[in-house]
């Protein structure tokens, strides 16, 4: 469990204590998935560890694997207080929390641990306490199942994780200057290895699907917004009013996260950016960011192939919202970035009202 594996991050070394061994001892049974071993080992010496914040952490901790969250507060408060600027003990003490229902702690005990150190597990409770419901993935499967395109798209492969959602039938172009993949690419999916600027200049995609157009695209590339931008008006020279376009990262958690440049393990970049250009400049388009975890995942709709607003503008756009401070989010990041539920009824009531050919 994630508790117990945090026991060797970020560690200091405490000085030599008289129940060192005792503590040493509790602290590998814990790391072995032993808690109730680690509990009964370190128990009857707490009282003369009462100044050793790691045994109190592994003490709590060990009573946190054993589904005993508000036993183990005392313990895991006892190691915050004498080093309060350890991530892994606000984080677990924040976990304590979440198991006992106080939402607003367990927040505040996570904003804290990440203002300190770069800590991603406290980004992912985070997470997991704003967003609920199917992760990105399990979206992405459920509207090809829906939607059943003949030909798709996908910006940004990677290890080829969303492409194993894909219907096998479905005529797929993946584009990645750099892809990784872990399995080898379905019997009607082709991967090019270039960046998607590249992609797009090179090739006729119609002519690359047959001579039809895109009817389901995935923009997952560079995390940057002047890329997503350019991947959506490349995409939508080649659509119908009927296609669907998803974008991955488009609700960032926090601004620490939502740099250009990537500054933590949790991390989004600015994509949040393009949905604010598009509702702007594109008001006949249907944009909302679906609540998936872990960074939300925009649905666009109702595009329109004639349409050169965006390419007749994208250097002066680009510039407008490069300069477009995080702040514009704070306090209204639902309604600036017209989330909606992850809720697969409301996703289809969109879908079926979507424009057509």
């Amino acid at each position: 469990m994630l508790t117990r594996l945090l026991s060797n991050l970020f560690r200091s070394r405490p000085a030599q204590h008289p129940q060192q061994a005792v503590f040493e001892k509790a602290e590998a049974l814990l790391n072995a998935n032993l808690a109730q071993q680690a509990y009964d080992a370190l128990h009857p010496a707490l009282d003369r560890l009462n100044d050793h914040a790691e045994a109190q952490f592994v003490h709590g901790t060990a009573l946190l694997e054993m589904s005993r969250a508000s036993d183990a507060l005392p313990s895991l408060n006892r190691a915050m207080a004498i080093n309060p600027r350890e991530p892994r003990f606000l984080y677990n003490l924040a976990m304590a929390h979440w198991y006992l229902g106080d939402t607003d702690r367990t927040i505040e005990l996570c904003k804290q641990a990440v203002a300190i150190a770069d800590f991603g597990p406290a980004h992912v409770l985070l997470v997991n306490i704003h967003f609920n419901g199917d992760h990105y993935f399990t979206v992405l499967e459920r509207l090809h199942a829906y939607l059943k395109p003949a030909t798709y798209i996908e910006v940004g492969v990677f290890r080829g994780e969303s492409l194993k959602v894909v219907r096998p039938e479905t005529l797929t172009l993946g584009v990645d200057p750099a892809p990784r993949l872990d399995n080898p690419p379905g019997p009607n999916q082709r991967i090019f290895a270039e960046t998607s600027d590249d992609f797009f200049a090179n090739h006729d995609v119609m002519a690359e699907l047959g001579g039809r157009p895109v009817e389901m695209a995935f923009i997952d590339g560079m995390h940057h917004f002047e890329f997503a931008l350019r991947d959506f008006i490349n995409i939508e020279r080649v659509s119908t009013p009927g296609t669907v376009v998803l974008v991955h990262d488009c609700y960032p958690l926090d601004e620490a996260t939502a740099t250009r440049e990537r500054n933590t393990t949790f991390w989004s970049g600015d994509v949040w950016r393009l949905m604010l250009a598009l509702k702007k400049y594109r008001p006949d388009l249907l944009v909302n960011t679906i609540a998936t975890p872990p960074t939300g995942l925009g649905l666009i709709l109702n595009l329109d192939p004639q349409s050169r607003v965006l390419s007749d503008n994208v250097e002066a756009i680009t510039a407008e919202f490069m300069t477009t401070e995080f702040a514009v989010l704070e306090d209204r990041k639902p309604e600036v970035l017209n989330l909606i539920t992850n809720d697969w009824a409301v996703i289809q009531q969109l879908l079926d009202s979507r424009k057509r050919r």
